[in-house]
This record gives C-alpha cells, sequence and structure tokens, in this order.
C-alpha cells in the first residue's frame, strides 16, 4: 500500500482568496471535499465573487469554515500538506484562520519538491498532460486532488 502525502487544494472567487471549496488526502489516499459556507465577513454587499457556485449553493451543501478547521485539525495538525502550487491555497487558507483569529497549523509546499529528481516545470508539464489524460478540470480541489494522487504513483512504480 502506497502511504501518500498530503495533499490539499481550495477553489476560490474571484474575490482574493475567498475560499469556496476545499479538498484534502489522507495517507491511505482518500480525498475529503467540501463546499465552504462563506463567512458573513467575507461578503459585500455587491459581490458576485462565488465563482460557479450561488450563495444558495455554498450556504445549503457547505460547511462552516469552524468546521473545515476542525476536520483538517484532526487529519493533519503540524503537518506539511502539498499544493499544486497555483498560489491561491496560500492566501484561500490564511482566510479560513483568519476569520477566527487562528494561526495555520498547517505549512504548505508546492508538491514538485517531492520529487527532487524533476524540475518544478517538468512537475506542472506532467500536471497538465495528466489532467488531459484523466479528463479532469483545473482548479476543481477534489480533481486537483486526484491528478496529485495519481502523478504520486507514477515516480514508485518506475523506481
Amino acid at each position: 500500500m502506497v502511504d501518500y502525502p498530503g495533499f490539499i487544494a481550495i477553489e476560490t472567487g474571484e474575490d482574493d482568496g475567498l475560499p469556496l471549496a476545499i479538498a484534502w488526502s489522507l495517507p491511505d489516499g482518500r480525498v475529503k471535499q467540501t463546499l465552504i459556507q462563506p463567512d458573513d465577513s467575507w461578503i459585500k454587499e455587491d459581490t458576485n465573487a462565488m465563482g460557479a457556485y450561488s450563495m444558495e449553493e455554498l450556504e445549503s451543501l457547505g460547511v462552516s469554515p469552524l468546521e473545515v478547521i476542525r476536520e483538517l485539525e484532526n487529519d493533519h495538525f503540524s503537518a506539511t500538506l502539498y499544493t499544486s502550487d497555483n498560489g491561491d491555497d496560500e492566501a484561500a487558507l490564511a482566510r479560513l484562520f483568519d476569520t477566527y483569529g487562528l494561526d495555520p497549523f498547517v505549512e504548505l509546499a508546492p508538491a514538485s519538491v517531492l520529487y527532487p529528481s524533476i524540475t518544478p516545470g517538468e512537475w506542472h508539464r506532467q500536471r497538465r498532460e495528466t489532467f488531459s489524460e484523466l479528463g479532469l478540470e483545473p482548479m476543481r480541489p477534489e480533481h486537483e486532488l486526484e491528478v496529485m494522487l495519481s502523478m504520486h504513483q507514477r515516480p514508485t512504480e518506475e523506481d
């Protein structure tokens, strides 16, 4: 059985780091994912920053930011989680924690650092190819996780 590193991806809206959906992996390769109910402090009256989601979808299908933090804490307290390094994950995670005046208890790092034998540019090329091969959409957290988990299996299969 492969023991996977913790991968994380956060879908954001147009408003600098507004977290809409989150997914992270567990050591056995399972993925947890959910929509996130926007905190009142995140929403401006004229905002249309919800991306592909309606406010009703996020409110009814999402969980509170505090529930997301608690679940993440149960799974990955004091861990390093690996991202596709698109830049939005760190801002979105900070916004989740800042809502409650908390310091993040996880550290984010680009997933490419897990594979020292390939350059970050090569990792991103392989990521794009894997999205295409699997017929998945970039920027959807559950798809990002599926791609990173798939890519993580490749080097171990070739060793």
